[in-house]
Formats: C-alpha cells, sequence, structure tokens
C-alpha cells in the first residue's frame, strides 16, 4: 500500500474531520464505517478506517484509494489547473507580442473583415440575418480634436454571451470556433478566407489606446450591449445599450480612446489612410476613411463701382468668384484589387504593370512578370516582377532585407521585412507579393517561423523567378535581356557564389565580353558552340577593364591560334567562375597562371631546351627570390616576357582587389600570393641577347641592370603592382639616357659641359664628397628668356 496517513485524534476532534472537499463535515458517528466493517469512503476516493482502542481516544486511518490499484501500476498525482494574473497576460499580450504600435488597425480590420465573413456565409442559408444592415462594408473615423478612433462594421456582431466569451476570455478566438463548427458540418464545408486564429488580436488596441468601448448588435438578439475596459486593468464592464443615438442596425463599433503619447499620430486621418493601404489594402471588404477634401465652387459677390458712378442697391453688379473649400467625406482606401486572385488568363499586361507600379511606387515598367498557383504541400498564389531598373541606392544593392517581397495572408499584408527566408540574397532585385492561407506564423503574426513549409515556399518562388528570367533571355529582341544584365547582372554573378545548388541555371544566364566578341556580350553556350573539337577548355582572363583584357600578354599566342578568350572585367566576375569550375564538362582555365595547355602546342626540341636552359638559370640567379622559377613561355608571341602566378595561388587580378579591401588581412596576402613564374620568349630579340650577354659576359653590369628592368617592365605588364614605383622611374630614364645619348645632335658645347660635369662629379665622387646634381629638366639654353 502507499504511505497512509494516520494519528490519535480525541473523541471530540473526530467531529472536525472533512474527509472529502466541498461537501458537509460528517459527523463523528458517520465519519467512520459502519459497525461491522470499520471502513467509509468519500468521493474523493479516499479510505477512512477507525478502530476504537481500550482507552478513550480514536484512532483513525486514512489511506489513498490508489493504493488498491493492481501492482506495476503507476500512483495517480493530483491534478491542478494553470493559474494566471490576467494583469501581467494581458501586459505580455500588449506590450510584448508586438514590435510595431501600428498594427493594431491591421488586427481591428482583420477581425470586422472576419466578421463581415461570417454574416456573409451565415447568409447564404438564413436571408433574414442580411436584411435592415446595409452593405457589408468597414468606415473608419480618426477625430484628431477628441483624440479616438472609431472603426464600424456591418457584420455579425455578438450577444452578451458571445462577449463574455470572445472578449472577456484571453486568447479565445471566434473565428478559430466558426471554422471548427465548419469543418465538423460536413454538409457547409469550410470557409478559410476567415483571418483570426490566435484570439489575441483585439487586445493588440491597447498599445494605443488608454479606454475602448465596443458596441455591438447582433441579428441573433434584439438588445445592443456595450463592452468597456481600461488599460491595465484586468477587469471590464458589459451593459445595455439605451441611447438611441447610439443605435446599431447591425454589427459592431469600437471606439479607441488613444493615450496622449500616441494620439497626434494614429487620430490623423492621412496616417490612419496610409495604415489602411499598407496592411488592408486587399481585403475583400470595402474601407472607407474619413478624409478631409476640398473643391472648388462659385461664389457671388458684390462688385464695387467705379468712380463717378453711384449705383442703388438694387442695381450693385453681381461678380462670380471661385474659390476651395475644404469640407469631410468617406474615401475609400482599398480600391486596387488583389490581382493574384484572379485568373492569369483573364488579366492584361497593362493591368499587371499598373499594379506594378502602384504596390511598388515604380514610374517604369517592369521588364517581365509570372503569375502562378502552388498546389500541393504549400498552397500559395504570387505574382513576381522583374524591376525595369536597378535600384538607384547602393545600399539596397545585395541587401537580403530589401523591402521587395509582400507577404500576405489571406490579403492581409503581414510583412515585407525578410532576412532571406523567401528569396535568396542574389534575388533580392526581385518584387512581388505572396499570398498564402496557411503560412506558420507567431501569434502576433509578424515573423514568419522557419520551417519546411517555408523551405518549400522558398524553393518554388525561386525556380519561378528563374524561369521568369530565361524567357527574357530566349526573346528574339535582345534588349531586353541587355538591360536585364546591365541592370542585374552582378546578382546573378552573386548566385554561382552563393548558391552551388542553382548553378545549373544560373550559368546559361552569365554573360561576358571575349576576344572575338568585344563590342557586344556572349553567353556561355554561344561560346561552347563556336569552340574547335580540339579545344577542352574554356580559356578566361581577369583584368580590371576591356582595354587592359584586350592588351595583355597572355593572349598573344591563343589569338595567333584563334581560340576565343573570355574578358572578365568586374571584380565578382573571377570569384564566380572559379565556383562554377566547369561549364558542359568545359573546365575553365585562367591564362594568366602556370601549366596552360593550349592542346595542339608543338613539343619543345632538345636543341631549344639546351640553349636557354643556361639563360633561364642566370636569369633566376639574377631575380633571386622575386620569382619562383625562369622557364620558356608557351603564350607568348611578340612580348619578351610575362609573369605567371601560381596554379594554386592568386591571380594578379585577385591580388590587386585583396589588397585593395579595407579591412583585408595582410597575413594571409603573402600566403596566398603564391609564387611567380618568369616566363620569356626565346624568339625575342631583347631575349637573344641576354642569352648572348649570360654566355660571353655574366657579370656584365649592364646586363644586370637589362634584367631588372625586364622583371619590373612583366610584373606591370602582367597586372601587378611594381614595389617601388619611383625606383622603376629612376631604371626607366638611366636606359633612356643611354639610348637616347646624342641621337639628334646635341651642340659641341651642350656635349662639352656635359662631359666636363661628369668628369667632376666622378672625382667628387672619388674624394667622397656630396655633389649637386643638375637634372635634365633644370639644363636651360642660351636662348631662354628666364635664364639669369
Amino acid at each position: 500500500m502507499a504511505p497512509a496517513l494516520s494519528g490519535t485524534l480525541g473523541a471530540s476532534s473526530v467531529a472536525a474531520l472533512r474527509p472529502c472537499a466541498g461537501r458537509r463535515a460528517p459527523s463523528a458517528a458517520t465519519s467512520v464505517a459502519p459497525r461491522g466493517s470499520g471502513v467509509a469512503r468519500c468521493a474523493r476516493g479516499l479510505r477512512w478506517e477507525a478502530h476504537r482502542s481500550r482507552g478513550r481516544s480514536l484512532r483513525v486511518r486514512c489511506d489513498a484509494a490508489v493504493a488498491e490499484k493492481p501492482a506495476g501500476e503507476e500512483a495517480a498525482g493530483e491534478q491542478f489547473e494553470y493559474q494566471a494574473e490576467v494583469s501581467r497576460l494581458m501586459d505580455l499580450i500588449v506590450h510584448s507580442l508586438y514590435s510595431h504600435k501600428e498594427v493594431f488597425l491591421r488586427e481591428l480590420v482583420s477581425n470586422a473583415s472576419d466578421a463581415l465573413d461570417k454574416l456573409r456565409f451565415l447568409g447564404v442559408t438564413d436571408s433574414s440575418l442580411l436584411a435592415d444592415g446595409g452593405e457589408l462594408e468597414i468606415r473608419i473615423k480618426p477625430d484628431p480634436d477628441a483624440g479616438t478612433i472609431t472603426i464600424t462594421d456591418t457584420g455579425v456582431g455578438m450577444t452578451k454571451d458571445e462577449l463574455k466569451d470572445c472578449l472577456g476570455t484571453i486568447a479565445q478566438s471566434g473565428t478559430s470556433k466558426f471554422l471548427k463548427a465548419l469543418k465538423e458540418n460536413k454538409d457547409l464545408g469550410a470557409d478559410n478566407g476567415l483571418i483570426g486564429q490566435f484570439g489575441v488580436g483585439f487586445y493588440s488596441a491597447f498599445l494605443v489606446a488608454e479606454k475602448i468601448v465596443v458596441s455591438t448588435k447582433s441579428p441573433k438578439s434584439d438588445k445592443q450591449y456595450v463592452w468597456e475596459a481600461v488599460a491595465d486593468s484586468s477587469s471590464y464592464i458589459i451593459k445595455e445599450e439605451t441611447d438611441p443615438e447610439k443605435m446599431l442596425t447591425r454589427g459592431t463599433q469600437i471606439t479607441l480612446f488613444l493615450r496622449s503619447d500616441d494620439k497626434y499620430e494614429f487620430a490623423d486621418p492621412s496616417r490612419i489612410q496610409g495604415l489602411v493601404k499598407n496592411y488592408s489594402q486587399f481585403v475583400s471588404f470595402p474601407i472607407y476613411t474619413w478624409q478631409e477634401k476640398s473643391r472648388t465652387v462659385e461664389v457671388e459677390e458684390d462688385e464695387e463701382p467705379k468712380e463717378g458712378e453711384e449705383a442703388t442697391e438694387g442695381e450693385k453688379k453681381k461678380k462670380k468668384k471661385t474659390v476651395t473649400e475644404k469640407y469631410w467625406d468617406w474615401e475609400l482606401a482599398n480600391e486596387t484589387k488583389p490581382i493574384w486572385m484572379r485568373n492569369p488568363k483573364e488579366i492584361e499586361n497593362t493591368e499587371y504593370n499598373e499594379f506594378y507600379k502602384k504596390t511598388f511606387n515604380e514610374f517604369l515598367d517592369p521588364l517581365a512578370h509570372t503569375h502562378f498557383t502552388t498546389e500541393g504541400e504549400v498552397e500559395f498564389r504570387s505574382v513576381l516582377y522583374v524591376p525595369g531598373m536597378a535600384p538607384l541606392s547602393n545600399e539596397e544593392i545585395m541587401n537580403p532585407k530589401t523591402k521587395n517581397i509582400r507577404l500576405y495572408v489571406k490579403r492581409v499584408f503581414i510583412s515585407d521585412d525578410f532576412d532571406g527566408e523567401l528569396f535568396p540574397r542574389y534575388l533580392s532585385f526581385v518584387k512581388g507579393v505572396v499570398d498564402s492561407n496557411d503560412l506558420p506564423l507567431n501569434v502576433s503574426r509578424e515573423i514568419l517561423q522557419e520551417s519546411r513549409i517555408v523551405r518549400i515556399m522558398r524553393k518554388r518562388l525561386v525556380r519561378k523567378t528563374f524561369d521568369m528570367i530565361e524567357e527574357i533571355a530566349e526573346k528574339e529582341d535582345k534588349e531586353d535581356y541587355k538591360k536585364f544584365w546591365e541592370s542585374f547582372g552582378k546578382f546573378i554573378k552573386l548566385g554561382c557564389i552563393e548558391d552551388t545548388g542553382n548553378h545549373k541555371r544560373l550559368a546559361p544566364l552569365l554573360r561576358f565580353h571575349s576576344s572575338k566578341n568585344e563590342g557586344d556580350t556572349i553567353s556561355l553556350d554561344q561560346y561552347v558552340e563556336s569552340m574547335p573539337e580540339s579545344q577542352k577548355a574554356i580559356y578566361y582572363i581577369a583584368t580590371d577593364s576591356l582595354q587592359s583584357a584586350k592588351t595583355a600578354p597572355f593572349l598573344e599566342k591563343l589569338v595567333q591560334k584563334d581560340i576565343e578568350v573570355l574578358y572578365l572585367i568586374e571584380p565578382i566576375d573571377e570569384v564566380a567562375i572559379q565556383n562554377l569550375q566547369t561549364y558542359k564538362e568545359k573546365k575553365f582555365v585562367d591564362i594568366s597562371k602556370e601549366d596552360l595547355e593550349l592542346g595542339d602546342e608543338e613539343e619543345e626540341t632538345k636543341e631549344t631546351k639546351q640553349e636557354f636552359t643556361l639563360l633561364c638559370d642566370w636569369v633566376k640567379q639574377q631575380l633571386g627570390d622575386k620569382v619562383a622559377k625562369v622557364q620558356i613561355s608557351k603564350r607568348l608571341s611578340s612580348s619578351p616576357c610575362v609573369l605567371v602566378s601560381g596554379k594554386f595561388g592568386w591571380s594578379a587580378n585577385m591580388e590587386r582587389l585583396m589588397k585593395a579591401q579595407t579591412l583585408g588581412d595582410t597575413s594571409s596576402l603573402e600566403f596566398m600570393r603564391g609564387r611567380r613564374i618568369f616566363e620569356i620568349n626565346p624568339d625575342h630579340p631583347i631575349i637573344k641577347d641576354l642569352s648572348a650577354a649570360c654566355k660571353n659576359e655574366p657579370d656584365s653590369t649592364e646586363a644586370k641592370r637589362a634584367v631588372e628592368l625586364l622583371y619590373e617592365a612583366a610584373l606591370i605588364s602582367s597586372g601587378y603592382t611594381p614595389e617601388s614605383p619611383a625606383e622603376l622611374g629612376g631604371k626607366i630614364y638611366e636606359m633612356m639616357a643611354i639610348a637616347l645619348g646624342g641621337r639628334w645632335g646635341r651642340s659641341d658645347m651642350e656635349e662639352t659641359e656635359t662631359s666636363m660635369s661628369e668628369a667632376s662629379a666622378e672625382s667628387d665622387s672619388s674624394e667622397g664628397t656630396v655633389t649637386e646634381v643638375i637634372e635634365p629638366s633644370e639644363v636651360r639654353p642660351e636662348s631662354d628668356p628666364w635664364r639669369d
């Protein structure tokens, strides 16, 4: 048996025993078992056992009835209800659930829409519910002077019991109960057009209101009731409406008495109009807001008589004057209809364009659009657009939190602030609307929760976007895709880096300049189609401009062999191509890196290798650690030399980009720079001269200086940055002086002065004194008028 409570009580104490809560206490005679049995039970399942001892005391034993359960069964614990502090719960709902105060209007309008939907549905079977109630509509009237907002609908209304049930019970959703009843009634089916689900939307009104008054009239009741509550209170009042001026034919009227801090913002009619257009523009019922308008009217005024003229009162002339007067009237706030709810076959392109311009405040027509409905695991409708131009602000480019995708649930706006949940970052330029009936939202309906449904949705949206872009690319008129590529080409290249799963769809959309198409861009398909059969790779070169690419020395042999080379001239290009790696089983090859294989090059003869092996070793000795090795080049035809990067290191273009990074890691720069290989062209005269120098005068100072200058020049022509530009300039000037000395016949006096200055410089230098060096630009002829 389970542990039992036992004790010894006096006879007078037995009367105080209460074995079962909620019952009248039994007397001492009835508290114990009847004579002969010695056992009594109570409704709570307790067993009381009493037996009198030899003395005057009565011994009582209380055992839980569960002790009689068969062995092996667990003891059942007592069950308790959760206790909630109403004021604390209300504070959490109001101040912690919603991130923006303005959503209160969305929630109240959504509730009004549900009330209208319920009435319309019930009116199908009972037409009397729709009698004498006017049109199904919602009206919102802000009053800046009184600091109130009144929201009126002609919906189903509530009875007194329904007021207690819906507004008096926190998180009780009348919409959910209505939907549940519809699903249970198989004859009527289920209407999933209703919005409210969680039953806390009404209390969002306390975000801005210090007091709320709800006046409601149900067609089922002859009486109208008023529900009234104050913010930060745990109680409410319900009373019957007796004022005949406040009587409603049908529906609900909610009056918000705004807080002093929110009065000036949310009692403004234009602010209310903007919130309705943002959140509830596509609600299926008309929403009217009370707005100030102006109109021109003609009024008559007396014309004053001219000087010298007198007119009696009856003869005064009447003059008409046009004035502007202001007045208040109802204005339809949701005139734009949800185009995605219609059949695409019935919609013209002009309608799609107008919807795009109004919804996203654009002035240009979109380049393309797609309208689709998906069914299955996830059901949603969507209209997506490719804009006519790229964003003007640089902040919007590559920004995952652009407000381009507007998410609706049952035509009520939820959010446009996403961090890549619905679209990847590289497709952030796409604009459109997505409307679903069963998205996983949080209770405040502001945040899209991460789930399998969201991932499926994202996958389908991306696929439809690719289909739309491909349609632009396949048009006979190539101007549209040219506009698209100029505006959004960088986004597609970013996709090659970030989205490896969609490489097969992204790669055909890429466009590049090439050695055979410098003026226009080509696709990778066009490149592959024009390749000769012997070519096994797609060749490219990455530089900082189109001009640099065209004049790069790496191209010489490839152009000579009529091999097309892609020009990657934007910073993102090289990284995008490296992430693709291959296209249609053709590998991408950077022609500025070592081990370039052109496929049909002739093997070098042993004599050629032996002839220039000595030169390669001698040049490597002069350059030292500046290069990893020196070898004969397969890619040069007219240039004397070139500097190529290692196979797994950064190219010259990538090294330049990494150096330009503001927060770049200088420690990794040396590591990723890799080795540099100095390639020479054995057919060039300079190389032949150096080959003779290394054989005949290997210690020649001029030959060594020529190698240094050759290396520095190769650095620049190959796209690298020289470590000391000033030093390189000095070497060039020195070589120019040697090459140009006396070429155009200087005068004898200038030659004498030059030789004397050189002689004095040599003598001064031998004596260790410092002499003044006169630059060539400072030598002035006798005819110079500014000469001293």
